[in-house]
């Protein structure tokens, strides 16, 4: 018999280690770890990671095998990593409902729980009461099931199993939005279980999606069916939220140990190298002791001064725990192993070197890793008070069994046993390797023949969507309906993926089902939801941010092919030719160039072979032969209830029937649920407007309408009816507002019997009068108008009887107004109606859930609070709806335009974060009032004329006035004057001051009024004077109007402007709430507007901590004025300078206003004594500050600096040190 080689003695000397510190204690009926001899309960991500060795120590058997035995060894080693895996599966499948429930909910209450019983595989705590919800730990077990079975491990056995796996990814997508308990299961560090949002979660879920994604879970036995499937938009997802996170670990941890295996081995989530080094050094510098890496700053966790009998902190408690952290020897086996994957030696060296010394010896001479170090109970204030210098006593699990299979793997890599490549088979470690180039390939496409043409005519040659055939074109929610069959299953009662918004990286690869190409145009794209997309401006802006998305995000094999269909939308308002702005974008696209990506144009057929296609194989027909089956009934909702038997046999087609299978009919049926159906008679012409009047217009009517509303508690009735003619009625109005209860129903049935809209015999409003008045209407707005009454009496399903019995019910007709409004471009009327047919804002919740996983936090309405409602966790649609109304005091323009403007938030923060740096809060309510306040300055009107023209911009220009708000930059509105409709409205463009090429002066004042007539005859002219729509100006006085304001000081109200837009946008200096801190640890607090921000905030958080942050900020945001909280901003900065002189106190609290008042007050008198009337220092009435203070310039003789710098000095004269101090 051959001797054993040197190596092969060395390996069973690990495998000795393995068996006695970690495969003896595995259970024989269900394969489970426990966590040691007092903790007997099996944790999912103790047991992935404490499994890990013995995987990996297989699979040095199989490569350094001397003999036999050793490969029966190997075998035996993987079978027992298959039943740990297996047992964790049988685990999680027992809770198969609350894998259904959690990916609609993503509650805690609905999660799958953290640790099982061992020797049952039953759950041992109650719903409620551990910190169940910890998307790491089901994300970890996913990645090592994808590696594992990449490595040659059969772990998933049937189909069913197939299923549950593809719904744990849909269970563990949605984690960049998802605040849980994190890997320490504590969840906020003060432990009263409050979850947030952790990195180390995030960076687990997007490695877990990337390495399942084409997966075959049956490995090289499989075949399509075994495929999982992975949307790369949710990965993407994850990825920018990690980014924008690190190296801050959560709102509450600034930096954490745990992050390590987000940034390095198991995850290598992170592609951005520079971003992992600093993110380790963060950790290094902040965490590492001279036993280990704490787990996080003030960890309270086994130190000395924790309270054992409560497992919750006091927020002021955390303080105590400052440098006695325990330290964890765990972290340096990841460091250890993050070493051999850089091929850092000197990193594994000095690691290696500094764990031997920790490592405390069991019986035998067995090495293990204990749990943690912490400092001796009688040592705690010397080592408080010089870090690092007292030796440490172990405490906890000995051996922790997590640590020991880390330590046990990073000594088999180290020893050479094994190669980077076998514990990872899937190549994650090179996600930091730079990409190449993409080329995004567009496919322009007219969506019919005179289309075609009309590109022909500009020399774009463009086939139609039929030419293309047999390659199908579909919309983007096509997509959606046929991924939400991925993964269901009838046994285990999944209904497959949630409906979800397909990402432009959804539908820029082409798909193959059931032998048909697909290809699928982008979300934008999609008209029946919102209106955004019926503005080209906007279109075109939409696919500059989805290429240069895919541009910088784009991860397959295979190129992006973008389908852009050119529709009837995308013409001018002639129809004859296609819009300019469209226009100019096709021939830059044309030109290889847009919005900084690389574009190849050309026809869907010949990109077949360099697109990156998938083929759908669970859309191949079922075991029946048919892709619907009756058990398919599940999950049908999102099709509005339909009989599927009813639709798949009782339609005809046009076309030959063999071309159109299932699939086919499929696609068809939901196409034709999504088309509307024309009732709506068309609007009078002008002949028909004198002979009938909708008797809506009479003030008397407004009036009882008015009432009317006020029975059915709709407020705001000003909102729903035509504003001029309402304005005159105001008043009258205001007196009916609020009758008192008892005697309610006499005063209505009153104003009825007065009103002029039709009645029946029984005094009642006559709704088929109503709606017969509909047919006759002059214009859109009154059509609006009487159908939105209709809507208040009957509600939206109401049949109106109209043409025919039972006819189109109201909210039929309304869908129709507003297809027909959408083409005339009035905006007012579109968001209008849109806010009475509640149409789903696109991707709103996306939108909200962006800009709060960029750890933003949202408010809504109008402050102070409790009106200015605020968003700090991600809520459903519904729910989120129903805020933004209640915060708009159910506004509908207001409501509907706070929705748009979080969705333009959400496309900025994914295509220019800088714009929100050092934004916590972002304030819509604040946001949208000054955007009024802007137009109003800009266009010289009254502020009720400033918020009509903002309602009237058109999409692309409200999101244009929100990037100039957010970046500063100083722009210029052009009004002109149009006739639509019969009515002649104004439109509004802003645009760049800079770009338009005005000169110095005109650029100073940030005003330029053009006005320009664009109607044929003067009677037009004449109507629209009468309407009052635009103040209309001649050539002379437009030039001495522009005269006029540049022979003023061009820099007048600048500052107040800047200080308005950095109130409004919580906008501070650089490294302000660090210093905030410093001045809190010098004084007893802060007081703002009589709320105090008291110093023991200090002994709660830390100051690079968000939640800090975030605290500042909101004692900031209880002063209502934007300006007036900028100056307060500018005072509290003034008394961070004092921290770094030499102040040991600054006594009680500071009362912040006060010294800005009495700066003030040193203002006023000196500006006086210079010489300045009443009228030049006229003061603010609401907080009595002078507007030339708000004016001023921060810095010089006469800026608020010097003044505020007095006042501080007066104010803390006392406590000042004596020398060179002195006053000015």
């Amino acid at each position: 018999m051959r001797g054993r080689s040197n190596s092969g003695v060395r390996l069973d000397g690990y495998g000795r280690l393995v068996q006695q510190t970690i495969l003896r204690h595995q259970d024989a009926v269900t394969g489970l770890l426990p966590a040691s001899a007092d903790h007997r309960d099996a944790w999912v991500r103790d047991n992935v990671y404490s499994i890990l060795a013995v995987w990996g120590l297989g699979l040095a058997y199989r490569k350094n095998a001397d003999r036999d035995e050793d490969k029966a060894k190997a075998y035996e080693l993987e079978q027992s990593v298959v039943k740990l895996m297996r047992g964790l599966l049988q685990c999680m499948m027992r809770q198969v409902d609350k894998v259904e429930a959690f990916k609609y909910s993503q509650s805690t209450r609905d999660c799958l729980h953290a640790k099982y019983n061992t020797h049952t595989c039953a759950t041992v705590v109650g719903d409620h009461e551990w910190g169940h919800l910890q998307l790491d730990a089901t994300s970890l077990y996913l990645l090592m099931l994808a590696q594992m079975t990449a490595s040659g491990l059969h772990i998933i056995h049937s189909l069913d199993e197939v299923n549950f796996i593809q719904n744990l990814v849909f269970y563990i997508e949605a984690a960049y939005k998802t605040a849980d308990f994190g890997i320490w299961e504590r969840g906020d560090k003060t432990n009263r279980g409050i979850t947030e949002l952790n990195a180390s979660s995030v960076g687990m879920a997007k490695a877990a999606l990337e390495a399942l994604d084409e997966l075959d879970l049956f490995g090289a036995k499989g075949g399509p069916q075994s495929v999982i499937r992975v949307l790369s938009d949710e990965v993407q997802h994850c990825q920018s939220i990690l980014h924008s996170m690190l190296p801050r670990a959560s709102s509450s941890k600034e930096v954490d140990a745990s992050v390590l295996s987000v940034i390095s081995y198991p995850a290598f989530a992170v592609e951005d190298s520079e971003l992992v080094e600093i993110t380790k050094q963060e950790i290094i510098t902040k965490l590492q002791g001279r036993y280990g890496c704490c787990r996080f700053l003030r960890d309270g966790y086994r130190t000395p001064r924790e309270d054992p009998n409560r497992s919750y902190y006091e927020p002021a408690e955390l303080k105590l725990f400052e440098n006695i952290e325990c330290e964890w020897p765990l972290f340096w086996t990841y460091l250890i192993i993050d070493g051999i994957f850089n091929g850092n030696m000197e990193q594994v060296q000095e690691y290696r070197e500094a764990l031997e010394g920790i490592l405390i010896k069991g019986k035998n001479g067995v090495r293990l890793v204990p749990e943690l170090y912490s400092v001796p109970p009688d040592k705690v204030d010397e080592e408080y008070n010089n870090p690092h210098t007292v030796d440490r006593i172990p405490m906890g699990k000995l051996p922790l069994m997590w640590g020991q299979s880390l330590y046990i793997l990073g000594c088999l890599m180290a020893e050479g046993f094994l190669a980077p490549g076998e514990i990872d088979p899937l190549n994650r470690r090179f996600a930091t390797v730079p990409k190449p180039d993409v080329v995004v390939q567009v496919c322009i496409l007219a969506e019919t023949e005179g289309i075609k043409a009309i590109l022909k005519k500009e020399g774009i040659h463009v086939e139609t969507v039929a030419d293309v055939y047999p390659i199908r074109v579909q919309p983007a929610r096509i997509l959606s309906h046929i991924y939400a069959r991925l993964g269901r299953n009838k046994q285990m009662s999944l209904t497959g993926r949630p409906y979800r918004h397909m990402g432009v990286i959804g539908t820029s690869k082409l798909y193959n089902i059931r032998k048909n190409i697909f290809a699928f145009t982008p979300q934008f794209i999609d008209q029946q939801q919102f209106y955004l997309a019926l503005d080209s401006k906007m279109i075109v802006e939409m696919l500059r941010t989805d290429l240069s998305y895919l541009c910088s995000r784009w991860r397959m094999t295979g190129r992006p092919t973008i389908t852009f269909p050119v529709s009837q939308t995308m013409l001018d308002d002639t129809g004859s030719s296609i819009h300019p702005t469209v226009l100019a974008t096709l021939r830059k696209l044309q030109d290889g160039y847009f919005g900084g990506a690389r574009i190849q144009t050309g026809k869907l057929s010949e990109f077949l072979t360099t697109s990156c296609r998938t083929h759908l194989s669970f859309m191949d027909p079922g075991p029946e032969g048919k892709v619907f089956a009756n058990g398919y009934k599940l999950g049908l909702d999102s099709f509005e209830e339909l009989d599927p038997e009813e639709w798949l046999h009782g339609l005809q087609f046009a076309e030959d029937a063999d071309t159109y299978d299932e699939v086919a009919q499929y696609l068809d049926h939901l196409l034709q649920r999504t088309v509307p159906q024309s009732n709506l008679p068309p609007t009078a012409q002008q002949g028909g407007l004198k002979r009938f009047r909708a008797a809506v217009h009479t003030t008397r009517d407004l009036m009882s309408l008015a009432s009317k509303a006020k029975d059915l508690q709709v407020q705001n009735v000003g909102m729903y009816v035509p504003s001029k003619i309402f304005q005159a009625s105001q008043q009258s109005v205001k007196l009916l507002s609020s009758p008192h209860q008892h005697d309610q129903e006499v005063k209505s049935h009153a104003l009825h019997a007065e009103m002029n809209l039709p009645r029946d015999e029984a005094g009642n409003v006559d709704c088929k009068a109503l709606v017969d008045q509909l047919r006759i209407c002059p214009t859109l707005q009154e059509q609006a108008d009487i159908l939105y009454m209709l809507h208040i009496l009957k509600g939206p399903e109401w049949h109106t009887g109209l043409e025919s019995e039972p006819g189109p019910t109201v909210k039929e007709l309304l869908t129709e107004l507003y297809v027909r409004v959408g083409a005339t471009r009035q905006w007012a009327l579109i968001r209008y109606i849109s806010g009475i047919l509640k149409k789903k804002v696109e991707a709103l919740d996306e939108a909200c859930t962006a800009l709060l996983s960029h750890q933003k936090h949202l408010t809504v309405g109008l402050p102070p609070e409790p009106r200015e409602k605020t968003i700090s966790a991600p809520i459903p649609y519904e729910e989120l709806v129903r805020l933004i109304d209640e915060a708009s005091e159910k506004n509908l323009s207001v409501s509907i335009l706070t929705q748009e403007i979080m969705v333009y938030l959400a496309m900025y923060i994914r295509t220019q974060p800088a714009l929100f740096t050092d934004m916590f809060r972002i304030r819509i309510g604040l946001i949208i009032q000054v955007m009024a306040t802007e137009l109003a300055h800009s266009l010289h009107c009254s502020a009720g004329e400033a918020t009509e023209n903002l309602m009237n911009l058109s999409p692309s220009n409200v999101k244009n006035l929100l990037y100039h708000i957010l970046s500063g930059k100083e722009f210029g509105v052009e009004k002109s004057v149009r006739s639509v409709d019969s009515l002649v409205t104004t439109a509004i463009s802003i645009y760049d001051v800079e770009a338009a090429g005005a000169t110095k002066t005109e650029r100073a004042g940030i005003v330029r009024l053009k006005s320009e007539i664009k109607q044929p005859g003067d009677g037009d002219l004449l109507a629209s004077l009468s309407a009052g729509q635009s103040e209309l100006l001649d050539k002379g006085s437009f030039s001495s109007l522009v005269k006029d304001q540049s022979s003023k000081d061009s820099r007048q109200g600048q500052w107040k402007r800047r200080r308005r837009l950095d109130g409004a946008l919580n906008r501070v200096p650089l490294g302000f709430y660090q210093k905030v801190w410093k001045v809190l640890q010098k004084c007893h607090g802060l007081s703002v507007e009589g709320f105090v921000l008291p110093s023991s905030t200090t002994r709660e958080m830390t100051p690079g901590e968000m939640k800090f942050a975030v605290h500042v900020e909101s004692v900031l945001n209880r002063v209502p004025q934007p300006e007036y909280r900028q100056l307060l901003v500018e005072t509290i900065l003034v008394l961070t300078m004092l921290v770094d002189v030499e102040v040991h106190t600054m006594g009680g609290i500071i009362p912040v206003e006060k010294i800005l008042h009495a700066a003030n007050d040193l203002f006023y008198e000196e500006q006086k004594a210079l010489g300045a009337d009443d009228q030049m220092l006229e003061k603010d009435p609401s907080t009595g500050i002078c507007d030339l203070l708000y004016d001023s310039a921060p810095s010089g003789r006469f800026g608020t600096m010097t003044y505020l710098s007095k006042s501080v000095a007066l104010h803390l004269y006392d406590l000042l040190p004596g020398d060179g101090c002195a006053m000015q």
